[in-house]
């Protein structure tokens, strides 16, 4: 009985020798390609950390790892029963339905996954940099295969899909070289003329004695509005983060109270002037 068992085992290897070889081949060809997809992944890793350990490509190179490793698969299968005549024009054809499908149901997540390559192909911002867009703005705390983690000035975190950032006008202040500082202000018409040239003046020195000002302002009378003239400073800082910018401009409105008062210039508020004929 033994005998006959072995017997039967010898023909069936000999029968299948081919295919059997071909498997093994093909085993040893996805451990081949997987480690030299492993290692690729670890020296990239390696690259990254190194320039920049903060770089949100370390967040997408798990899922890249992967995405390769079946996809090296998949051809080497395929090839492989190709090449002892099984007809893979069907089993490919069932994958690209069964892709179309889990497409449609994870749109989203395809949409958040290229949305994330994009983002990162465009360098638009990286972890750290403050940044403004409709919806959120704040400091970019993570940014993952799905979304970006924003933290408000209000300490709210925001997460938010990369597929919705990606399609929407984004702002970095953090890669900006300056920002602008507008201000309007107010005065009295019955402001005397040497007063009007004098809060001129003011804007002016306030501008040149701000360390965070740069070179460059602009100040002059902007509109005679209804009950008011106004007076116009636009300078730019070098203080591009929000807080920082925040505070150069508290700077410039408690100048401007300060002197505006000293000087006796008063300022106007919203109001009617009604005259009664006799």
């Amino acid at each position: 009985m033994l005998d006959v068992v072995l017997k039967d085992l010898v023909g069936f290897f000999a029968k299948h020798l081919d295919f059997i070889i071909g498997v093994v081949i093909n085993i040893a060809l996805i451990y081949a390609f997987c480690k030299i997809i492993d290692i690729f992944h670890r020296n990239i890793e390696k690259n990254l950390k190194s320039k920049n350990s903060s770089s949100p490509l370390l967040n997408l190179l798990p899922s890249l790892n992967k995405i390769a490793k079946a996809i090296i698969i998949f051809l080497l299968i395929a090839g492989f029963l190709q090449s002892f005549g099984y007809n893979v024009t069907s089993l490919i054809a069932g994958f690209g339905i069964t892709g179309l499908a889990v497409g449609f149901a994870a749109k989203e997540t395809i949409g958040n996954i290229f949305g994330s390559i994009g983002l990162l192909a465009d360098k638009v911002y990286k972890i750290g940099e403050y940044v403004k867009f409709d919806g959120a703005e704040g400091t970019v705390e993570s940014i993952n295969l799905r979304s970006t983690s924003i933290r408000t000035v209000d300490g709210l975190l925001v997460n938010v899909p990369n597929n919705v950032i990606s399609n929407e006008p984004i702002t970095n202040f953090t890669q900006v070289s300056q920002r602008k500082i507008d201000v309007s202000i107010d005065i009295e018409y019955g402001t005397s003329n040497e007063k009007i040239d004098r809060g001129l003046e003011i804007l002016k020195e306030i501008a040149e004695e701000n360390d965070n000002i740069k070179d460059g302002y602009y100040v002059f009378i902007d509109n005679m509005a209804p009950s008011s003239i106004v007076l116009r400073i636009i300078a730019y800082t070098n203080a591009t983060a929000y807080i920082d910018f925040v505070k150069v401009k508290s700077e410039v409105y408690r100048a401007i109270i300060h002197k505006f008062r000293e000087e006796g210039i008063e300022f106007a508020f919203p109001s009617t002037s009604v005259y009664m004929a006799k």
